[in-house]
């Protein structure tokens, strides 16, 4: 069997102002150029059927896409609307992708994002005119988008501010989900056990047994209430990482790991502390215990043993906020 661990990976990297893709292994890593962007990179997803592509999804700026492994940017002119807060690709459709709009809406393409349809059964929901925002110059956005590991048709959308929203038809019919805070900042699914799904929102992180149909609040040993990142290792669902602060200012931000599926929350004290606080992090699906983590001021940190200990990547970021990643074969 061929060790993982040794295979050179690629991380793409969201920056406040750009994006860029940094590859290598253990302690060798090189950080390729930034490409700069008008607005904060909002989240990235690597396509796991097409070698060196991925999608960005650039708040105000639109969706990108790279085919050369992060090297260069292309600006999807053809994408309707100028928001995109989220974006997913589909893990058996090398022309399937989907982004999460402002007002909360999702657009599909299924030619790599050359041209785009509307999924008009996302904002057909009943609830759907409830959705809203708390800022009176914006409006509810899909701030994140997930599919389930085990089958790409089961579509999780976290609404800010709507609550979550699921499609179990590749987007086509969508139901609200009841039981849960309607600030909702991501979403975190375990290809070990698919069924439980874990979100973060600016009361509690919450999860889920049974695809969303009901819900709890895990939250017993946290400081703070203000979710912002939530994710579990793909190949063990109790083990689950998660970044909270104090509010929306993200004052006493703190880096929690639980291995009892979040019933229960001990200190990251190694990392995510004070400025050096953790804004996004992903799981390696193909390096079992490994994950990576974007912090505040640009550094990139390294955890080879489901998050246990922490180590720091030898590589020179801007010292702008890293605000999404995502983890690819190199």
């Amino acid at each position: 069997m061929p060790d993982n661990n040794s295979q050179n990976r690629r991380i793409y990297v969201g920056l406040q102002e750009g994006v860029c893709a940094i590859s290598g292994q253990g302690e060798t890593w090189i950080c390729g150029d930034v490409t700069p962007l008008a607005h904060a990179a909002a989240r990235l997803t690597a396509s796991p059927v097409v070698g060196g592509r991925a999608y960005l999804a650039a708040y105000e700026a639109g969706v990108y896409r790279t085919d050369d492994g992060g090297q260069t940017w292309r600006h999807l002119d053809a994408y309707p609307s100028d928001y995109a807060h989220s974006v997913q690709a589909d893990a058996s459709d090398q022309g399937k992708v989907y982004v999460g709009s402002e007002p909360a809406s999702i657009y599909s393409s299924s030619d790599g994002g050359d041209t785009w349809e509307e999924c008009t059964g996302f904002t057909a929901v009943p609830e759907s005119s409830q959705w809203g925002f708390h800022a009176p110059t914006r409006d509810s956005h899909v701030r994140d988008l997930r599919a389930a590991p085990h089958d790409s048709s089961y579509l999780y959308a976290a609404i800010e501010e709507g609550g979550m929203v699921r499609s179990q038809d590749g987007g086509t019919t969508w139901k609200q989900l009841p039981g849960i805070h309607d600030d909702v900042h991501c979403i975190g699914i375990s290809g070990a056990r698919p069924k439980s799904v874990y979100v973060a929102t600016s009361r509690a992180p919450y999860r889920t047994d049974d695809e969303g149909d009901n819900w709890e609040v895990i939250n017993n040993g946290l400081d703070g209430r203000y979710a912002l990142h939530i994710a579990a290792a793909p190949d063990d669902a109790d083990v689950v990482l998660l970044t909270v602060s104090a509010n929306a200012r993200r004052e006493n931000p703190q880096f929690y790991r639980s291995t009892d599926g979040g019933r229960n929350w001990k200190l990251i004290e190694s990392v995510g502390q004070d400025e050096d606080m953790v804004v996004s992090f992903d799981w390696d699906l193909q390096s079992p215990g490994t994950v990576y983590a974007g912090t505040e001021p640009g550094q990139i940190f390294c955890s080879s043993d489901h998050g246990e200990t922490w180590r720091q990547l030898p590589v020179s970021l801007p010292k702008l906020a890293v605000g999404a990643m995502a983890v690819a074969s190199a």
